[in-house]
């Protein structure tokens, strides 16, 4: 059966990165580990080639290709999140993590990989509905680091 993955590119680090988002978010898990059969550019023989995994049932390779390519923000996860206690647990767990904050509920975790932690009040009910709700939820956004679910909440109602 013909399927899709994602393969994303670390500089040694895919294994850690898989147990990470295994342990963080539900859906998700480390499939398997295969090692290098051989030495190659950045890497020995035995060591951790590419890693299986899925990220809240998304599949995923990590190849671990050394430092040549970075990630950037032109890729991201964008994790859906039902209340403000479920955006402040996947936003803590990657900002804690070594992670950065970044602006409008995007953040990165410490390999690089942007992620937006986007809660559904302001997706499916404020952007969704268009017009003077989704201004003010859309400016009220742009104030934000991590999304704050009460104040989205508020700017819908005006």
């Amino acid at each position: 059966m013909t399927h899709a993955t994602l393969c994303l590119w670390y500089d040694g680090t895919a294994e850690e990165a898989a147990a990470f988002y295994a342990a963080t978010f539900p859906g998700s898990a480390v499939a398997a580990v295969h090692h290098a059969p051989g030495d190659y550019p950045d890497g020995s023989k035995g060591d951790a080639l590419t890693v299986e995994f899925t990220v809240l049932g998304i599949r995923c390779i990590g190849l671990n290709g050394g430092p040549h390519f970075k990630h950037s923000a032109a890729f991201s996860f964008q994790i859906a999140t039902a209340d403000q206690a479920e955006t402040d647990r996947y936003w803590n767990a990657i900002v804690e993590n070594g992670g950065g904050e970044s602006a409008c509920g995007w953040c990165k975790d410490k390999w690089g990989l942007s992620w937006q932690i986007t809660p559904q009040v302001l997706t499916d009910d404020a952007m969704a509905a268009g017009g003077p709700v989704a201004e003010r939820a859309f400016a009220a956004m742009m104030t934000m680091k991590k999304i704050d679910v009460a104040a989205i909440e508020a700017a819908v109602r005006g």
